[in-house]
């Protein structure tokens, strides 16, 4: 990452860190869609593991003791975009891809919206979903189950 992008970062709020966690979610599917487009397997492979990377990184971040349900459902949501992912790089369809970025972006726009709260920036600790650090973890107020049950299908 380049010193620009560090300098933004550093002035971010937690829930400003989970936003770009999602956006380089997107970016790295949408690089994988052009690597698909190319024929280029090795550098579908490539954005589909930073993009699984992501996901891991923010599944581990969350504080389930703390966060309740809408830290479960954060999790149910990142293990089926997982497998989706999984499922579109191994059939290296574009459309699947597309399908998860959708999903992704929904889930992101509902943190904007956290985002956006002046009392969750001025708070961030309140409704912690995750473990309080710098790393972008969902440490502000996860969106609300409404929010995030239509964009999920996982069914434990």
């Amino acid at each position: 990452m380049g010193s620009y992008q560090e300098r933004i970062l550093d002035g971010a709020s937690p829930v400003e860190l989970v936003v770009a966690l999602y956006d380089g979610i997107i970016r790295f599917l949408y690089a994988a869609i052009a690597a698909v487009e190319r024929g280029d397997v090795n550098g579908r492979r490539v954005a589909v593991k930073r993009a699984m990377d992501i996901l891991i990184h923010l599944q581990a971040r969350l504080r389930m003791d703390i966060g309740g349900r809408p830290a479960q459902v954060l999790s149910e949501f990142y293990a089926s975009m997982f497998a989706l992912i999984l499922q579109a790089s191994q059939s290296a369809s574009a459309p699947r891809f597309e399908e998860v970025i959708a999903h992704v972006r929904n889930v992101r726009d509902a943190w904007r919206q956290v985002a956006a709260d002046p009392s969750v920036i001025a708070n961030p600790a309140a409704g912690a979903a995750s473990k309080p650090e710098r790393a972008p973890a969902t440490s502000a107020r996860p969106p609300s189950t409404a929010e995030l049950e239509p964009v999920s299908r996982w069914t434990a």
